[in-house]
């Protein structure tokens, strides 16, 4: 989890999804509904928010293991530089939590649940009140 927070997000390694995603990797966040299973389906999300906010980095709050599942709470944090999912850039500094759930298989992220804050986030950004 500290790889593909810091290397893939913080510092955009989009080619390290290869290792840490399970071929047929699901993700199944509801901002992003049916994406292309496997790497290749999350490396397009990672490019957008890297091209978004250049600064982009992630912060591990918490982490729980439980079996083959992994609880993970995260601080987003950058200056919105570039568009995002047709928001014009504002130049405002975010920072946003999630919480992410993995299903690991293989020892490789198989599926992937997220909650963001994302009202937090459209008001942080100015797009709504």
């Amino acid at each position: 989890m500290r790889r593909y927070f810091d290397e893939v997000w913080s510092q955009g390694r989009l080619e390290v999804l290869d290792e840490l995603l399970a071929p047929g990797y699901i993700n199944h966040t509801p901002s992003t509904p049916n994406p292309p299973p496997g790497p290749d389906g999350l490396k397009p999300i990672v490019a957008a928010f890297r091209v978004a906010f250049p600064d982009l980095h992630f912060t591990i709050e918490d982490l729980v293991v439980k079996d083959d599942r992994v609880a993970v709470r995260v601080r987003m944090e950058g200056v919105h530089e570039g568009p995002l999912f047709g928001i014009a850039a504002t130049h405002r500094r975010v920072s946003v939590e999630q919480i992410n759930i993995e299903l690991f298989r293989g020892g490789k992220i198989a599926e992937h649940w997220r909650v963001t804050d994302e009202l937090g986030l459209m008001r942080q950004l100015g797009v709504v009140r």
